[in-house]
C-alpha cells in the first residue's frame, strides 16, 4: 500500500512513518498540498490522509483548507478513485457535518489518534473495499 500524507506537524509525520512502516506500507509525506497533484496523477497512491488545517496550500492563487482541497481532488481527478481520510483536531460538530460532506472525503478521524484499531479499521475499509468492487 502506498499512502500520501499531507500533514505539517512533525510529530504526526513521525507517527505516520512508524505506523505505516509497521504495516509494511510506503509513505509519502508532504507538509502542504502544493505539488501533490502530480503525485496523485503519476504515482500509484492507494490512500490520502490529509489534515483539514492545511498551511500554504493554494489552488489557482487562492489559499485552501483540507476540505476544499479534498473536494478539488475528488472533483477534478475522479478516475483516480483515491480514498481520502481527513484528520482534524476539531470535533466534527464544530466543523459541521455539511462541511465534511462538501469535502467529498471518504471518512474523517479526530486527533489525537489514540485508538490505533480505529485507524486500521478505517484504512482497511477505505483501501481494501476499493479493490473489492
Amino acid at each position: 500500500m502506498r499512502v500520501l500524507i499531507i500533514e505539517d506537524d512533525t510529530f504526526l509525520q513521525d507517527f505516520y512513518r512508524l505506523f505505516f512502516k509497521k504495516i509494511n506500507s510506503e509513505v509519502i509525506i508532504r507538509e502542504d498540498g502544493n505539488d501533490v497533484i502530480n503525485e496523485i496523477i503519476s504515482a500509484r497512491i492507494d490512500l490520502i490522509i490529509m489534515d483539514i488545517n492545511l498551511r500554504n496550500t493554494y489552488l489557482h492563487g487562492k489559499r485552501v483548507d483540507g476540505i476544499q482541497f479534498s473536494r478539488y481532488i475528488k472533483t477534478n481527478y475522479p478516475s483516480s478513485g483515491i480514498p481520502i481520510l481527513l484528520i482534524t483536531a476539531y470535533p466534527i460538530i464544530t466543523i459541521g457535518e455539511n462541511k465534511f460532506e462538501e469535502s467529498l472525503a471518504d471518512d474523517y478521524l479526530i486527533k489525537p489518534i489514540t485508538d490505533y484499531n480505529l485507524l486500521v479499521d478505517k484504512i482497511n475499509r477505505l483501501v481494501f473495499t476499493r479493490y473489492e468492487r
